[in-house]
């Protein structure tokens, strides 16, 4: 039976700015999610999203060969403008990844079948992916916008943050350009900019009267 589509929700069509989730954020998404085949194939989902920064159309489009266990590696064959690339996946996504692959292998699917698959072994649609993120979140409580590319959003300020150089993230990512990963980074982790207004001491007196007057912007 082909399974059955997410509703598009009153925010359909519209696009909002990037919206990077912290790790416990992600933590509690996680923890979230149902038991079974549902609760282990969405948590598997999240970990290539988020893990692996993966775009929901790439993860989708993944088959079971593509993933490398022993290597900790994702192969995706349809990334964006139709070029393949090899990323990096850490160990905590692999346990994730692994059981899903237990799981799926307790039914009869056809060689056919893509990775993130329902139970006769049709293809999970974006659009139920997309409503089983925001279903899950909703019943965490977290208050921002939660979505599949909100996930990459994160794994790419994470790597950000910890350093990881640029080059290495338009890799991972599959940007076309370092140009726009820069760009991508420094919306989503504004990090020189935000040190550098930590850095400022906004306590110092003024030094003259006109200085201690408010004035308007």
């Amino acid at each position: 039976m082909q399974e059955l589509k997410g509703r598009p929700g009153h925010n359909a069509g519209k696009r909002f700015p990037a919206e990077a989730l912290t790790p416990d954020e992600v933590h509690r998404l996680v923890q979230g999610t149902r038991g079974g085949w549902n609760g282990d194939r969405t948590r598997a989902l999240i970990a290539v999203l988020y893990r692996a920064g993966l775009r929901l159309s790439e993860a989708l489009a993944l088959r079971p060969a593509d993933i490398d266990l022993p290597n900790g590696s994702i192969r995706v064959l349809k990334g964006k403008g139709r070029k393949a690339r090899t990323v990096g996946i850490d160990p905590g996504g692999l346990l994730y990844l692994e059981r899903w692959l237990t799981t799926r292998r307790t039914v009869d699917l056809p060689k056919s079948a893509q990775l993130f698959c329902s139970r006769d072994g049709a293809p999970w649609t974006p659009q139920a992916a997309r409503a089983t993120i925001a279903r899950t979140a909703k019943a965490t409580g977290l208050q921002k916008r939660v979505h599949p590319h909100g996930l990459r959003h994160s794994h790419a300020a994470l790597l950000s943050l910890s350093n990881v150089p640029v080059a290495l993230i338009q890799r991972q990512l599959g940007h076309s350009s370092l140009a726009t990963t820069s760009r991508y980074l420094d919306h989503l982790a504004p990090t020189q900019v935000i040190a550098a207004v930590h850095a400022v001491n906004f306590n110092a007196s003024p030094t003259s009267s006109e200085e201690a007057t408010p004035t308007a912007a």
